[in-house]
């Protein structure tokens, strides 16, 4: 690693919104650590990104990051590499293919033991260590998902809003420390998240999906300009997220519902709110939202519109 050159740790790495998070830090000149478990599709991803970027580090850790001596490994290696500036906490997993009473439990735990457990046990290790020096940046991959309550992915969407509120907390506790946390929140993006959460036979599943590539460089700039948090892709998902936060718990849930329900499924009860509510709550803050969207794009400068932006917070600065 160059002496002058910062380096970025990405969780999951190997695949997705992980991969081009590295590949992009990579070619604008940060050495990287991708950390995943399957090690031939790691250092696979790993030598593409060489090919993009051959004046960089593209260092590889295999590691199970749902258990706790997985993350101890990961940490104990990442030292060894030396400084980290970036840290990236991407790694995660969903689950849903039915209701809760016909999901796999055993995955359900994983799930919790990988995007709730042992980012918190990562957390701690890294911030220890930017708190000694007095610097340092943390990327949380958070969810739309965590916005709201997600019937048929209930303990994925869970685990979500977990994230999103632990780093929002850390990024206040933290930042007398000289740590800055940003947490980004992707909607469906083109990935094998479906397929490994057993969701493509869903509206979800089937339908188009962001650019893993556009949500990544996204969620950088969100990084480089010490937001809080972020929505992120294209403008549908980033007006979806900004209709959800006015509307109910209740009303969340059966938007949600009839994204991540199984096709096969359709038809039943969705919980009390029926087609025409959803549809009229959803006409009405896409407005709402879709004028906070032109407001916001007028006031950018005619350079930076062209570039890909996160322009929807979830709150206020």
């Amino acid at each position: 690693m160059a002496e002058n050159r910062p380096r970025v740790l990405v969780t999951g790495g190997s695949s997705g919104i992980g991969f081009e998070l590295a590949r992009q830090f990579a070619e604008s000149g940060h050495d990287v650590t991708l950390a995943a478990q399957e090690v031939d599709k790691l250092e696979a991803s790993a030598e593409l990104i060489r090919e993009r970027a051959p004046d960089v580090a593209v260092d590889t850790i295999a590691a199970d990051l749902a258990s706790e001596a997985g993350v101890y490994q990961l940490h104990r290696e990442l030292k060894a590499q030396g400084l980290v500036d970036i840290v990236c906490a991407n790694a995660g997993i969903g689950s849903g293919g039915g209701d809760f009473t016909e999901t796999d439990l055993d995955q359900e735990l994983r799930l919790i033991d990988l995007n709730v457990r042992g980012l918190v046990q990562l957390s701690k290790l890294v911030a220890r260590d930017m708190a000694e020096r007095g610097e340092g940046r943390i990327l949380y991959t958070a969810s739309i998902a965590g916005i709201m309550p997600g019937p048929f992915e209930a303990v994925y969407a869970a685990s979500k809003a977990f994230v999103r509120s632990f780093g929002e907390a850390l990024r206040n506790e933290l930042a007398d420390k000289g740590i800055h946390v940003t947490v980004f929140m992707p909607g469906p993006t083109e990935t094998d998240f479906f397929a490994r959460a057993n969701m493509e036979n869903t509206p979800a599943g089937q339908a188009a999906k962001d650019d893993a590539a556009d949500v990544a460089a996204q969620a950088i700039q969100a990084l480089q300009a010490d937001r809080h948090a972020a929505l992120t892709g294209s403008l549908k998902t980033r007006v979806q997220g900004q209709v959800a936060k006015w509307l109910s718990d209740p009303a969340r849930a059966a938007v949600h519902r009839k994204q991540t329900e199984p096709l096969d499924r359709e038809g039943q009860d969705s919980g009390g709110l029926g087609p025409a509510a959803i549809g009229g709550l959803f006409f009405v803050g896409a407005l709402a939202a879709a004028g906070t969207a032109a407001w916001l794009q007028s006031r950018e400068e005619p350079a930076r519109r062209r570039e890909p932006k996160a322009d929807f917070e979830v709150a206020g600065r």
